[in-house]
């Protein structure tokens, strides 16, 4: 049988998890029953995500479908978990969600601590901190087993202390079958040194060595997002959407400027929810500055760096060829953000079908399939 986009399998590398209510409580000892994460209705009747002695963390929902599989362009969170898509939250109407769409399997991300796990450094107490990422953990393996393996949440690491991040990511792999971790890429915010420092050196060695991927997910750090003044909310979201992808520009740059490359050469990083238009013009400039300005003291060229170690991944963009020419075909992925308010739903596989056509069958796997499976070390039947 001739192979199609329509019978490929297809791992969607970025998707969201809205967390269940009951995640943090349910697994706190005594000692932080009333202070973990927990859901409380505001004064407005809206219901809220809070911890310690009510400090706010964000909405239930970072999610835009509805149960009914509408889709609200209203807002980017729901007032209540009655009005989030159960796929969002649970995983038997997400596998049928999946299969409705023709999604094989899925790569998913955090939601209300921050797409990076970066939102952990609100939390003052380091005991709770630490809690607040193991629990997420915990629950993130269930997720995954209960799936069958179709749904792989990536793992969240204290890495405000470098030793207790490596043995968190020992235990994520090891006992708990977790195949990537995310990072924020602004660790200096929260007082700790730049990524590039030799700090970090024992967390990469030990990522590296085995196979772990580092995603940066935009919204994981601080980034260039600020606004000329106060915007309508639809405008003011839609701007800033788009400036913390280009926030990955500053970290794919600094990434391979630092030297960190140098020290870990196999080790992957994954650029998540930021798409790949952009992403010839940022090597494109790269080598050039790296020219012009004479730098030396590197092993390699921006673009070698790219094509050895970093990956990208689209869903709006309507033509990936561009990138594809630009920088090859063996570092690009797909993905539908999906619940998210900018989330390609419904139509995946329209446009799959639209932004592929054209391109070799050998080129839509690798795009559609085979370089996830390799990025996060995952089988993927084809």
């Amino acid at each position: 049988m001739t192979e199609t986009i329509s019978t490929m399998p297809v791992v969607d590398v970025d998707s969201h998890w809205t967390e269940p209510p009951d995640l943090w409580t349910s697994r706190a000892p005594a000692k932080l029953r009333d202070r973990v994460l927990r859901v409380k209705r505001n004064d407005d009747g809206l219901e809220q995500w809070v911890i310690e002695d009510g400090q706010v963390m964000g909405s239930v929902g970072y999610c835009s479908i509805r149960p009914d599989g509408s889709k609200t362009r209203a807002s980017i969170a729901m007032d209540s978990f009655d009005e989030v898509h159960p796929g969002a939250i649970d995983v038997e109407p997400r596998l049928a969600y999946m299969d409705e769409h023709g999604l094989s399997i899925q790569i998913v991300y955090p939601n209300i601590l921050g797409f990076a796990g970066n939102l952990l450094m609100r939390v003052e107490d380091e005991a709770h901190r630490r809690f607040c990422a193991t629990a997420y953990n915990d629950a993130a393996a269930e997720m995954q087993r209960t799936s069958g393996e179709r749904l792989y949440p990536q793992a969240m690491l204290p890495f405000w202390d470098v030793p207790e991040a490596i043995r968190e990511l020992e235990r994520c792999q090891d006992e708990l079958g977790l195949t990537g971790v995310v990072l924020t890429d602004c660790t200096d915010d929260w007082g700790l040194p730049p990524l590039g420092d030799r700090h970090w050196d024992p967390l990469w060695d030990a990522l590296q060595s085995r196979g772990m991927p580092v995603n940066f997910h935009i919204g994981g750090g601080s980034g260039p997002t600020k606004l000329w003044g106060a915007y309508p909310p639809a405008r003011a979201f839609a701007a800033l959407s788009t400036m913390a992808q280009m926030g990955n520009l500053v970290c794919i740059t600094n990434l391979i400027f630092s030297g960190v490359l140098d020290r870990f050469p196999s080790l992957k990083f994954v650029s998540v929810e930021s798409g790949i238009g952009w992403l010839p013009f940022l090597i494109e400039s790269l080598e050039y500055q790296y020219d012009e300005n004479g730098v030396s003291d590197l092993a390699l060229r921006p673009r070698e760096y790219f094509q050895r170690q970093i990956y990208g991944s689209y869903w709006f963009e309507k033509d990936p060829r561009h990138a594809i020419e630009a920088l090859g075909e063996d570092n690009l992925m797909f993905e539908t953000d999906f619940p998210h308010a900018t989330c390609l739903y419904p139509g995946v596989q329209d446009t799959l079908q639209k932004s592929l056509e054209g391109i070799e069958t050998r080129v839509q796997r690798k795009l559609l399939y085979e370089t996830a499976a390799r990025v996060y070390q995952i089988q993927v039947e084809a």
